[in-house]
């Protein structure tokens, strides 16, 4: 990754020095001791970024953010899109792996899908945009994957019909997977056509159930059929606003190939995570 010249660092440090602290003003002073630059080199950036509207100079001489950045931050939030981010994410993973690309989020007990991207093989076959399809509680550990123990039972006890035990237990096994991994799979026990999710079934749960299953360990030299391969997008907090979940595989892969598409799904996803928590790629 290239890095930014030190100049571009020093104006970044500026304007983000005074919006870390929101309803305060600043002096030449106070923000050459705070980060420590030289008076000259401080003094020609505020110069800069008073012109450009990006800092307001008072009657005091201190600064404040300015009204060129505001205007800008106002737009930003206005037309804030995770699907609009999303969507060559989505397509580039679909194209890969001639499967579908979904984004959802979860309401309730059901997994919504957000927007979705389709490889060429699938297109018409893909579940709409804004379907609610049920989430059973063995797939839903990718949106609770830093939650608290007492949040995860308050959702499993809150279902009209109580998960089993065993769907607990699938559920706590697959949380500490994606956490140790990035990802989450489940994979098919039979070659039903049309059973390729959990996220994209809007009925028969039982044979749902019976026809794909998670999976907590992964042999290289093993073969899969996978139903899904989903990975979390976190916000600022680790919380989990969105899933991508990458579904309709056609044919067999090996725990090798498996890892692989894993791998590529939480890349994006880290990606995505660094614009839905607007936290810099390097901390997230």
């Amino acid at each position: 990754m290239s890095r930014s010249s030190p100049g571009v660092g020093r104006v970044v440090s500026i304007i983000n020095f005074i919006a870390d602290h929101p309803g305060q003003s600043f002096t030449l002073t106070d923000i050459v001791r705070a980060l420590r630059l030289s008076r000259a080199t401080c003094h020609a950036l505020l110069g800069g970024l008073v012109e450009a509207g990006y800092l307001f100079r008072a009657s005091d001489k201190s600064y404040v953010l300015g009204p060129a950045l505001i205007a800008m931050g106002e737009t930003a939030k206005a037309n804030f899109s995770a699907s609009q981010v999303a969507q060559p994410e989505m397509r580039a993973l679909a194209d890969r792996y001639d499967a579908i690309c979904a984004l959802c989020c979860l309401e309730g007990y059901d997994a919504v899908i957000r927007d979705r991207a389709s490889a060429y093989s699938h297109v018409g076959h893909a579940t709409v945009r804004g379907a609610h399809l049920p989430l059973l509680a063995q797939f839903a550990s990718v949106f609770f994957v830093w939650s608290s123990t007492t949040d995860v039972n308050a959702w499993l006890d809150a279902h009209e019909v109580v998960p089993r035990p065993e769907q607990r237990e699938a559920m706590s096994k697959g949380i500490d997977v994606i956490r140790q991994q990035g990802f989450g799979v489940a994979v098919r026990t039979d070659d039903a056509p049309g059973i390729v999710s959990s996220l994209e079934r809007e009925a028969g749960v039982q044979m749902l159930e019976k026809s794909m299953v998670p999976l907590f360990e992964i042999d290289p030299d093993a073969d899969y059929l996978p139903s899904y391969v989903q990975a979390p997008i976190y916000d600022s907090r680790r919380r989990v606003p969105y899933v991508i979940a990458l579904s309709g595989f056609k044919s067999h892969v090996t725990g090798r190939e498996l890892v692989e598409i894993g791998a590529a799904v939480r890349e994006t996803c880290e990606r995505l995570s660094t614009f839905v928590s607007r936290i810099p790629p390097d901390v997230v």
